[in-house]
């Protein structure tokens, strides 16, 4: 069994945790912004394949005490690279943390580097070359005080990028956080879906994937560890055909988002298409003034501007007091769920809430609201 850390959003570790385990993951243990686990090979390909709500898989190979630039290179020099890297291949390091003598990231990054291309040219004449965008291999070093922890990236680029949405509004969420909502929400595949606020569609997409069993990974070009050099080519075919093969070709129950920008809802129906939803999700624009319930009962998720990136807290009261009217007036018998970063203004819905989830959007603290709808 191998050790492993995966690297999630703040907030979001209990709910990673709990993919992990349903992904077969063992010895799961939350901590900050991560989770740690073990697992096997096929373990370390599935997570990457199928994970829903986390950024990366790192796999550590030292924890060393690192004070300053030369014990850091003498410790990265006590690895025989030979195992992970050729000097055919490229190579980058991104560095997290610091302490008193490392508070440079790139500087820190750069004694990485040296360490291990010195050696290279040592054993052979030859080094890697850094490729900062594409590496062949990534490296993650992170330091918390006098402690490092460095450790190959097997995921290459955060897992967050599906690949289907180059589209995006102004403020997005990220497709992990989307996924992360629907989960703390104990939505099913066979209830009726609803965000009347959807943007560029990640939460009604998302859906789409989790609802026809659709693994996230299958729209990445590339992952870190297909270039490594125990990359075992048949069972990671073997799982990809897996996966294709467990799609799902219709949805138990409809899904739809709408959203008054008639740009944003193009935009979604082009992410649709990129994801092979285009047929499974309908896509509207309705101005929430305009919006009724779809059908008797259902669940409506959304993330309505909170006055960080779009719209002023002043203009938005106006705006958080009509969705709690019309999720009172026209949604009874239906569970609604508002993410919001703004206690102010989640006040102005008027509603009593059934729970509080805590989470956060990049680096902004909300409050997931659910509201049973009588």
């Amino acid at each position: 069994m191998t050790h492993y850390f995966a690297t999630v959003a703040r907030g979001l570790e209990t709910v990673a945790a709990q993919e992990l385990i349903t992904l077969g993951a063992q010895q799961v243990k939350p901590d900050f912004c991560g989770v740690y686990f073990e697992g096997d090979q096929r373990l370390l390909y599935q997570v990457n394949l199928w994970s829903r709500t986390i950024f990366r898989v790192l796999v550590p190979l030292r924890t060393f005490a690192c004070c300053d630039a030369q014990q850091l290179y003498r410790e990265v020099q006590r690895l025989d690279w030979r195992e992970y890297v050729t000097p055919a291949q490229t190579l980058a390091v991104v560095c997290t943390g610091s302490n008193s003598q490392l508070n440079h990231t790139h500087f820190t990054a750069l004694q990485v580097k040296n360490a291990i291309v010195d050696q290279q040219r040592h054993y052979s004449g030859e080094r890697s070359s850094v490729n900062a965008e594409e590496p062949d291999i990534l490296l993650n070093l992170h330091l918390e005080g006098d402690t490092a922890v460095l450790s190959l990236d097997s995921s290459g680029g955060s897992l967050h990028r599906r690949g289907y949405r180059p589209e995006v509004g102004l403020a997005p969420l990220k497709e992990t956080l989307a996924a992360a909502l629907l989960l703390m929400a104990g939505w099913q595949a066979q209830t009726p879906l609803l965000d009347p606020l959807c943007g560029s569609g990640t939460l009604p997409l998302e859906a789409g994937l989790q609802a026809l069993d659709i693994a996230p990974g299958l729209f990445r070009r590339d992952f870190g560890f297909q270039h490594w050099l125990d990359f075992d080519s048949t069972l990671w075919e073997e799982l990809f055909q897996e996966a294709h093969e467990r799609e799902l070709t219709t949805l138990a129950a409809p899904i739809w988002g709408s959203d008054q920008d008639a740009d944003l809802i193009e935009q979604a129906c082009h992410n649709a298409q990129r994801a092979g939803l285009s047929q499974q999700i309908t896509f509207s624009t309705i101005d929430l003034h305009d919006l009724e319930a779809p059908t008797d009962q259902g669940v409506l998720i959304c993330n309505p501007p909170y006055g960080q990136r779009l719209g002023s807290t002043a203009e938005l009261g106006d705006f958080y007091r009509s969705l709690g009217d019309i999720l009172k007036q026209r949604f009874k018998g239906w569970t609604a769920f508002v993410l919001t970063g703004n206690k102010d203004l989640a006040k102005q819905i008027g509603l009593r809430t059934a729970k509080r989830f805590a989470v956060y959007n990049g680096t902004i603290p909300c409050t997931l609201l659910k509201y049973e709808l009588y």
